[in-house]
């Protein structure tokens, strides 16, 4: 698995402004969070979503590629902060 971190500068307030990713080995969008403006942070998993967000379709390019461009600033992250974000967000009910 690969967890990635990118967040979206733009002006759009019905799309994310930080996109949190777990990867498979084909790059597919296992679990994600994406957290908006307002606050409000969507998840999505393979089981469990929230109303407006789904897992990608396609694989997800390499961090290289998503930080060509100026609007996304991309970095890898570890499990445990994947896991740790996950826990908190995508399992309220636990806390």
């Amino acid at each position: 698995m690969e967890y990635i971190d990118v967040a979206w500068t733009h002006e759009l307030s019905s799309e994310p402004v930080r996109l949190v990713s777990e990867l498979d080995g084909e790059r597919y969008e296992t679990r994600k969070l994406e957290f908006f403006a307002n606050g409000d942070v969507g998840f999505a998993s393979a089981y469990l979503k929230t109303e407006n967000t789904s897992l990608g379709i396609v694989p997800v390019p390499y961090l290289d590629e998503i930080n060509a461009d100026p609007e996304f600033d991309g970095v890898a992250i570890t499990c445990e902060i994947f896991e740790a974000l996950w826990l908190q967000y995508a399992c309220p009910a636990r806390h």
